[in-house]
């Protein structure tokens, strides 16, 4: 056994890797939300990452495999993160996580939206959205489903519907 591990669990190796406050949050805003770049996860994440900690998250996640970082041409200093095949086979998981999370947590009805959506749209749709995924991230060929552009629309379906009542 590999003493660089507690033990050869599946889920104790999986915890290592994906456990700690952040690493699945990266992943959440690079899969749902399409930012690619440091400044992005950094800017337009909900939690509010510290600089240090996002650098140290992309940094291991890339080191597990499960990011990849190629440079931007627009720009030298900048890099581009895309999913890796086995971060884009998380996505039942945190369709599962995010399912578990609106039955159990006090989440908010927009940000709840995408996780009911792919709760009802069950394994056919995450199996559309992954492989919209590999389009975006790995290169395959586009599918004809946009699962992306469906969670999209019902969440800023529900921003506008929350902000028309606010101010109405």
């Amino acid at each position: 056994m590999d003493n660089a591990h507690r033990s050869g669990c599946p889920i104790n190796l999986t915890l290592e890797m994906l456990g700690d406050r952040w690493s699945l949050i990266v992943i959440r805003d690079i899969m749902f939300g399409n930012k690619r770049h440091f400044r992005e996860l950094l800017t337009q994440s909900e939690e509010g990452i510290a600089s240090n900690v996002l650098a140290d998250r992309l940094k291991r996640l890339t080191e597990n495999g499960l990011l990849s970082r190629a440079d931007d041409p627009s720009h030298k200093q900048k890099g581009i993160y895309s999913l890796t095949e086995p971060s884009i086979q998380l996505v039942p998981l945190l369709a599962q996580i995010g399912a578990w999370g609106r039955r159990h947590t006090p989440a908010s009805e927009e940000l709840s939206i995408r996780a009911e959506l792919l709760e009802k749209g069950g394994p056919a749709m995450w199996a559309d959205f992954m492989e919209e995924l590999r389009s975006l991230h790995l290169g395959m060929p586009a599918p004809e489903r946009s699962v992306f552009a469906e969670l999209q629309a019902a969440y800023l379906a529900v921003v506008a519907r929350k902000s028309g009542a606010a101010t109405g």
